[in-house]
């Protein structure tokens, strides 16, 4: 009997950036889904993320112009690492200065969610998404894929369905059945406090700025555009130091609200005129600590009718800025397979095969520090401190060191620029 002509969904486990982009992309396809979500009541939770034009492309093929999204972030200009001494290592134009057909943008997390959450209900209907329905696990047959849920109020469930995709993060109840032997979260030793705090944008006024070293930096870059009355913008920023990590991760929370005196002392003294690291710490409402943290890649993030996708397959170090893109560029070539393949095992099966081995490769090239890197290679050659960078690292190598990152993380502008959209305009799943 043929998979019929029925309306079982795909199931989409996890309400995030790369659900919900997923259940954007089945619809634009024409194949029904529901997304299950553990939490209650969505929020905009989280911190200021980057997306790459390579993200932002497929956004804009969902329908989210630049109308919509200078609405909840800014277009970045300039990608910029500075040393300890306050002396340029590195910077280039990036999204459209740099020549991408496509803008960078730097916005608040939560902002994004809530944008393809509320496009979501608007577009497949408020039934689309479950809240309070956390998937613990799954069982599979011939033809689809059931979904075990738990309730807030404590019920269980089973839920059917054509295929189960997992898109529920770092702590995927789906992962850890298909993988049960998976080596524990990763912890290399660094730790991040971070917050947002209104300040006056430096440089191009839409920089993304690193300052010190690989071991010991402040990142920071607006997420939105300055208040006309005051010249104000929120200032995200990241303050980061790496540890000995031998006795592992100590404090518990892997996520935890922090009193400034806790961290402060680690960049006493970081004030360049241009920038005052010191007062822009003390100007947050509230701040975070998180450990830097991934998983080991596995071979593959498919089991039979069951998928992973964004940090449930591929959780990494956020030192590209491309864990939220690449999810989102996972969701899309889902949907290509899909189109090309059916709703079904094989386009899982495809969908694999295109991602996997190169997402697991820019996985533990991020663990090495991703385009970071060059702060350590400044650190080797003259400990950090320097006049002319050139004398240190030529252009040159800089150049060519970038690029590199670039291919591996999908979107090399001559690459990106050339490439056909990754599901063509009016493309449709027959579901027969």
């Amino acid at each position: 009997m043929p998979d019929s002509i029925d309306s079982r969904p795909v199931l989409i486990s996890g309400g995030g950036i790369g659900g919900m982009a997923l259940a954007l992309t089945l619809h634009q396809i024409g194949v029904p889904c529901i997304v299950l979500e553990a939490v209650a009541d969505l929020q905009p939770l989280g911190v200021g993320i980057n997306l790459q034009p390579n993200a932002v492309r497929e956004l804009m093929d969902l329908g989210f112009g630049e109308t919509v999204l200078d609405g909840i972030g800014v277009q970045a200009r300039e990608w910029a690492l500075v040393g300890r001494n306050g002396n340029d290592v590195y910077a280039e134009p990036r999204g459209r200065f740099a020549g991408y057909r496509w803008p960078q943008y730097s916005v608040h997390r939560g902002e994004l969610q809530m944008l393809l959450y509320r496009a979501v209900l608007e577009r497949l209907g408020p039934g689309a998404v479950r809240l309070g329905h956390r998937v613990t696990g799954y069982h599979q047959h011939a033809d689809g894929a059931t979904a075990l849920v738990e309730t807030r109020d404590g019920r269980r469930m089973e839920v059917d369905g054509r295929l189960l995709v997992a898109a529920d993060g770092l702590h995927s109840a789906v992962r850890a059945q298909m993988v049960p032997d998976q080596p524990p979260i990763q912890w290399g030793g660094a730790i991040m406090w971070r917050g947002t705090t209104p300040g006056v944008p430096i440089r191009t006024g839409a920089s993304f700025v690193g300052v010190g070293s690989l071991k010991h930096r402040v990142v920071l870059y607006p997420i939105s555009p300055p208040d006309p009355r005051t010249g104000l913008a929120t200032i995200n920023w990241i303050a980061e130091i790496t540890v000995d990590n031998t006795q592992g991760w100590t404090q518990g929370d892997w996520n935890r609200r922090v009193a400034l005196d806790e961290f402060a002392h680690h960049f006493d003294g970081w004030n360049y005129g241009w920038l005052d690291v010191p007062a822009m710490l003390r100007g947050a409402k509230e701040i975070f600590e998180y450990p830097m943290i991934d998983r080991d890649p596995v071979p593959s993030w498919v089991d039979g009718r069951v998928a992973l996708l964004g940090d449930a397959a591929h959780v990494m170090y956020p030192v590209g800025s491309n864990g939220a893109s690449q999810a989102i560029v996972d969701a899309r070539v889902l949907g290509a397979a899909m189109v090309e393949h059916g709703a079904g095992a094989a386009a899982l099966r495809a969908y694999d095969d295109k991602l996997c081995a190169d997402i697991s490769a820019l996985v533990l090239r991020n663990r090495g520090a991703g385009p970071f890197g060059i702060l350590g290679l400044v650190d080797e050659r003259c400990g950090g401190v320097f006049d002319d960078i050139d004398q240190v690292i030529p252009a040159a190598e800089r150049e060519a060191f970038m690029a590199r990152y670039k291919a591996a993380a999908g979107f090399a502008i001559e690459t990106l620029n050339a490439a056909p959209a990754t599901i063509a305009p009016g493309a449709r799943v027959r579901l027969g």
